[in-house]
This record gives structure tokens, C-alpha cells and sequence, in this order.
């Protein structure tokens, strides 16, 4: 990489660290800190939120999506706008009126300290493995591509949020996340623009979405009752908001985002924003993995985007046969762009139609190529991922971007990285000292003391991060767990927190035993493959839900 690329990416990285730690300083009390005095204003707390969200694996994996399977992942969104106004409505007077530090907090005046304390263990199992997994994905990609050492990478993005993060807990997070997401638009758009001038010229951007439509990737809606789809509009408007209930109204990670504005108004539009712009962002990410798809009908790309399955195959006895699959792949390419020239320039439906076979019959041969590129690669190594979705965007970024905006872009990817981070860690450590330590402390503590603990909680969680991330390797598919491990947990405490609303005469024992039962039964659900991972959100707040009425029938008292 050029040496002007890794001064914008390090001076970007750094700009962060110090804007964050200097506009931040010297929180004085645990208000300050954990909830960053109350004065966010709610532009800062809609981009806190989607910041928070939008992680490293966001502006990676998303763009190679779209590539490898068009716009429906859109879908996945589509009810985080109904989540937003159910929260708005619901969550977050409750939690103002109570001037609660965490959302857990709520749960013990409702039901008990145990219920409580296990809805509030719940989140830290979940989130602690999610911490080490946000700095670990992009790592593991930027270790690949850049040939840096796994290991430096892992700590590098962690010591840059700890110091931060530990120094002005909230409020630097928030300071930090609106610098972050202008760094994050500014590169995604100039990225957008770049692959749209390196068409041809004769390829405007209609002209590439239509292309793009011919491979069938702008079906953006499937209405489909299929099941074992995992995106359809149904799982989106029913999974997807159930796991936006979950995520955002229960989640300490997002609720201390907007526990930190000055008012319940402040809080409610900046969750409104949040919800307005977010699947625009999706949608405009996915877009920009559909013109990179578009930019590569018209130019050369490998069988497999993961640099490191290239190293290995070229290392083995099959690199013979894999240098005539790839001879394969470009004379295809040069078909592909002879027949996306000529498709362009027709106006006859019939003949369109015909053009449209065409290219869906080389887009199958194109697949039937990689997929034998994928046997081979197996056969060199059993141990590669073989799945290059992570890998095609930043491809695209490292061959064909100019000197500086190389640097720029991955400072988007860390960037994202350190945002997702800097709210986990932060979100931790609240819940940690708020509804662990302090709750159970039996002798009085002087304020000082909480704000000391709370750094300390914030420093533990960021090297326990750290070390999850270094020996992430020693698991497969941490990458597509991300939002896995999210749906394991969050329908069960969303089915918590929906009994604690609305159903008043289930009390605390049936609702302890009931989440117990139900998180056991949703891993088990998991392990054994039972349904698409975004429906678990929905299975586990019913069943909840369910057993706790049952039971609650059966108390006598």
C-alpha cells in the first residue's frame, strides 16, 4: 500500500482518537459518565444509533452481498422504521420516567433482582462475544488483504477505542460516532461515484441498474411463503422488526445511546431519524455492491476474491488446473462485457428478452466456474472459507481506487469497527457496574467511587474483546455469527421486557423460570437448525411469553 494511503488512514484513526479524548475529559460523576451528562442533542443520538449498528462487517459484507446475490437483503431491514415507532411509543417514556442507567434497571422495580440480574447476564454473554467479533471481522479481512499480522491488527483496534472510551465513556462515544459516520458517508458516496466513471462511457447509471436487473440482482422484493428463504418481505416485516424490538429497546448498547439526550423529545426524534434513514443506508450500501458487480461485466476479477485462498491454491498441486479456470473466467468476461455493450443499446422487448438469456446463461457459467474454483481451494486446504463475500468490495477498493482514497476507505472500515466497539464496550460496562456491582454492593460508595469502577469495568470488557478477537481463529464462521448470536438472545429478553409492559399479571418466579426454559430450548432450536436464524427473534419472545402465562395460572399464590 502507498505510503500516502497509510498517512490518511493513520491520521484519520488518529484525528478520532484525540477529537474523542479531548472533547470528552474529565467526567466528574456517574451521570457524566454513563450517560454522558444528558446532553445529546438528537441529530447525535440518530447517528450514535447508527453507528452503533453499523459495524465494520456493515460496509464489507453488504457490497459483496449484493454482488453475489442482488438487492433482496434490503428486505432484513424493512422493520426497523415499525421497531423504531413501537420503541418511541412504548420503551423509552418507561425508561425516562424511571431515570434508569440501563434497561435492566426497570425490570427489578417490575419484577425482582434475579429477573433482573439474569435479563442483564443475558446481554453481557451476548454482547462480550459480540465485542471481540466486531474487532475480529474486519481484521481477519484487512489481514488478508493487506498482509498484516492478524494479531496487531486485533489489538491495534482495540487500544484505540479503550483509550478513548475508557477516558469520556459516553460522551465520547457519542463525540466520536458523528466524526465517524461523516468519515463513513463521505467514503461510501466517493466510492459510489468512482465505480459509476469507471463504466464506459456509454453505461449511464439506468443503463447499469438494468444490466444488473438482467443477472436478476435488483429483485428487491420476494413475497414469497418460502421458508428456507432467509429474506422475503415476510421475515423482514415479522423477523426483522422483532429483532429491531430486541436490539434497539432492550439492547444496553443502543438504549444508552438515547439515554444520553437532553429530553424523552430529544430521544424519540433522534430513534425517528435513526429509523428513516436506515434502510436508505442499507439500500444505498447494497447499491453500491450492485455497480461494483456491474463495473466487473466489464473487467477482469479473480475466482476468488480471498487473497489468501489465491496464496494457497498457488501453492499446491492444483495450481495448474486452476490457471485454466481462470483463463476460462476471463474469456467469459470478455463475452460478458461484448454482450452488456450490446444489451444496453437495444430497445425491441423482444430482443431484450433475448439479450437477457444470453446474459443469465454466462452469469450461470460464470458461477459454475467459481464454484469448481471452490473444489479446488478445498481440496489445497480444507481450513480456507472458501465464501469471498467479505472480500469483494475491498478488492475493488485496493486495485482500482486512485492513491489516498485507498487510505480513506479503510479508514471507513475501521472506522466502523472502532464505533460498533467503542458502544459495546461502553454499554457493558454500564450494565456491569449499574446492574452487577452496584446493585450488590451491601456498604455505601461515594460517587467517585462508580465513575472509577466504571473504567475500570470499561478497560476489563475492552481486553476481554481483545483477547476473544485474538483467538477467534481458533473457530469457524465467526463472521457470519455476528447477527447470530444477537437472535439467540434477543427474543428471549424482549419476551422479558413485553411481559413487564403489558401482561401485569404474570409476576416474577414464572417469568425467571420461563426465560431459562426458553433460552435453553431457542440454543438447542439453534444447534439443530430448526428455522432461518431471524425468526429465532420471534420464536423466542413468544415462547417466553407463553410458558410464563402458563405458569403464572399454576401459582397458587
Amino acid at each position: 500500500m502507498h505510503y500516502i494511503d497509510l498517512i490518511i488512514l493513520f491520521s484519520t484513526l488518529a484525528f478520532i482518537v484525540i477529537y474523542g479524548y479531548y472533547h470528552s475529559r474529565g467526567s466528574k460523576n456517574v451521570s457524566d459518565y454513563l450517560k454522558g451528562g444528558n446532553e445529546a442533542r438528537w441529530w447525535t443520538i440518530g447517528l450514535s444509533v447508527m453507528a452503533t449498528q453499523a459495524s465494520a462487517i456493515t460496509f464489507l459484507s453488504t457490497p459483496g452481498q449484493a454482488f453475489h446475490s442482488g438487492m433482496g437483503f434490503v428486505q432484513f431491514y424493512i422493520g426497523v422504521p415499525i421497531a423504531m415507532i413501537v420503541i418511541c411509543m412504548v420503551f423509552i417514556p418507561i425508561y425516562h420516567r424511571l431515570k434508569v442507567y440501563t434497561a435492566y434497571e426497570y425490570l427489578e422495580t417490575r419484577f425482582d433482582l434475579k429477573t433482573r440480574t439474569l435479563t442483564a447476564l443475558l446481554f453481557l454473554v451476548q454482547r462480550g462475544l459480540a465485542a471481540g467479533i466486531t474487532i475480529f471481522a474486519p481484521s481477519i479481512v484487512l489481514s488478508a488483504v493487506l498482509g498484516w499480522d492478524l494479531f496487531t491488527l486485533n489489538i491495534l483496534i482495540g487500544i484505540l477505542v479503550i483509550i478513548y472510551t475508557v477516558s469520556g465513556g459516553t460522551k465520547a462515544v457519542s463525540v466520536t460516532q458523528k466524526q465517524q459516520m461523516a468519515i463513513i458517508f463521505t467514503g461510501m458516496f466517493i466510492a459510489f461515484f468512482l465505480v459509476l466513471k469507471y463504466l464506459p462511457e456509454e453505461v449511464t447509471f439506468t443503463k447499469a441498474l438494468d444490466i444488473a436487473g438482467a443477472s436478476g440482482r435488483m429483485e428487491i422484493l420476494d413475497f414469497s411463503f418460502d421458508f428456507e428463504n432467509r429474506y422475503t418481505i415476510w421475515s423482514g416485516l415479522i423477523g426483522g422488526t422483532f429483532l429491531a424490538l430486541s436490539y434497539f429497546g432492550t439492547d444496553q448498547s443502543q438504549v444508552q445511546r438515547y439515554l444520553s439526550a437532553k429530553s424523552l423529545k430529544q430521544s424519540q426524534m433522534g430513534l425517528i431519524f435513526n429509523g428513516l434513514l436506515k434502510v436508505p443506508m442499507q439500500f444505498f450500501i447494497l447499491l453500491v455492491g450492485i455497480m461494483v458487480f456491474v463495473f466487473y461485466q466489464y473487467n477482469p476479477s479473480p475466482l476468488n476474491f480471498n487473497p489468501v485462498s489465491t496464496q494457497v491454491i498457488e501453492n499446491s498441486a492444483y495450481q495448474e488446473e486452476y490457471h485454466e479456470l481462470q483463463e476460462e473466467l476471463n474469456q467469459l468476461q470478455l463475452k460478458k462485457a461484448e454482450k452488456s455493450t450490446a444489451f444496453v443499446a437495444l430497445s425491441n422487448t423482444q430482443e431484450i428478452d433475448i439479450a437477457k438469456a444470453e446474459l443469465n446463461e454466462l452469469q450461470e457459467q460464470e458461477f459454475q466456474l467459481r464454484e469448481e474454483a471452490s473444489v479446488l481451494i478445498k481440496q489445497a486446504d480444507e481450513t480456507i472459507q472458501t465464501n469471498d463475500k467479505d472480500y469483494v468490495f475491498i478488492h475493488f477498493i485496493l486495485n482500482h481506487l486512485p492513491i489516498g482514497l485507498i487510505g480513506l476507505l479503510l479508514a471507513v472500515i475501521l472506522s466502523a469497527a472502532m464505533s460498533s466497539t467503542a458502544s459495546e464496550l461502553n454499554s457493558l460496562a454500564s450494565t456491569t457496574v449499574i446492574d452487577l456491582y452496584k446493585r450488590n454492593v451491601k456498604s455505601e460508595k461515594s460517587d467517585q467511587h462508580y465513575l472509577n469502577a466504571s473504567r475500570v469495568f470499561t478497560l476489563i470488557w475492552g481486553i476481554f474483546a481483545i483477547i476473544i478477537a485474538c483467538t477467534a481463529n481458533l473457530f469457524d464462521n465467526l463472521i457470519q455469527l455476528v447477527n447470530i448470536i444477537g437472535s439467540i438472545f434477543y427474543g428471549n429478553v424482549l419476551g422479558i421486557f413485553l411481559l413487564a409492559f403489558f401482561v401485569k399479571y404474570v409476576k416474577s418466579n414464572a417469568t425467571f423460570i420461563a426465560a431459562i426454559i426458553t433460552q435453553v430450548i431457542v440454543i438447542i432450536g439453534w444447534w439443530n437448525d430448526w428455522m432461518p436464524y431471524l425468526w429465532l427473534n420471534l420464536f423466542g419472545c413468544a415462547l417466553v411469553m407463553g410458558i410464563a402465562m402458563i405458569l403464572q395460572l399454576f401459582d397458587k399464590k
